[in-house]
């Protein structure tokens, strides 16, 4: 592992606490660990983290991204998708492979829509010409995938842009309506779903859209 990424873990699982641990582990599953360190540590890591490795450029950030989410544990992460976050400006469409792949595998709201609205929907609005088209010819593919988890990514993506009173709200109608009544994958969505506690991921995701567009722009509608 690499110094940052030493650096990080050692200071997530300083801010360990059992209790935490044992009632994300109940929630989770087998399938991921938690260290039981709060979100607020794990922002401070990351914070603390580069501001001591000021050299990382976007390889190095990108790397260590995948670094952390290669172990299943929960904080590590979540404090992949704080890193992205954090540097933004320096990533652009070809990230969105790597994001694609920490997609598939974050099978938890806590990491996948954090990954959507404040990574994906934010570094593909800040795009423009060719890379612009790119990205959203991946986010097209997405919504066509069989994989729950990237539709629902692919619809709450504009959200930070639809709820400050911008993005495409027209495309993002169009987009909805489609993946509801065309998607690929419906029971598996269900079943997901309902595995998890919610309903279906992509019809739960048109609904967060509207309710959160709705508080500021109400005369919305799909």
């Amino acid at each position: 592992m690499s110094e940052a990424g030493d650096f990080i873990d050692a200071a997530l699982q300083r801010e360990s606490s059992w209790q935490r641990a044992e009632e994300a582990q109940a929630r989770f599953g087998p399938e991921l660990g938690s260290y039981g360190a709060s979100v607020g540590a794990v922002r401070g890591a990351v914070r603390d983290a580069l501001r001591r490795y000021r050299h990382l450029g976007r390889d190095g950030i990108t790397a260590l991204s995948s670094e952390l989410w290669a172990v299943p544990v929960f904080e590590r992460r979540l404090a992949a998708v704080v890193l992205l976050q954090s540097r933004l400006a320096e990533l652009d469409n070809s990230d969105l492979t790597r994001i694609e792949g920490f997609l598939r595998t974050a099978r938890l709201r806590e990491l996948a829509d954090p990954l959507a609205v404040d990574v994906v929907g934010p570094l593909i609005a800040g795009l423009d010409g060719l890379s612009r088209s790119r990205a959203e010819a991946v986010l097209e593919r997405w919504l066509q995938d069989p994989d729950p988890w990237l539709r629902r990514s692919a619809l709450l993506a504009p959200l930070r842009g639809l709820r400050a009173g911008g993005g495409d709200w027209e495309g993002f109608a169009r987009q909805a309506k489609g993946t509801l009544a065309h998607g690929p994958g419906t029971a598996a969505d269900t079943a997901v779903g309902t595995q998890d506690g919610g309903g279906g991921l992509v019809r739960e995701a048109v609904h967060r859209v509207l309710a959160d567009v709705g508080k500021n722009r109400p005369g919305l509608r799909l």
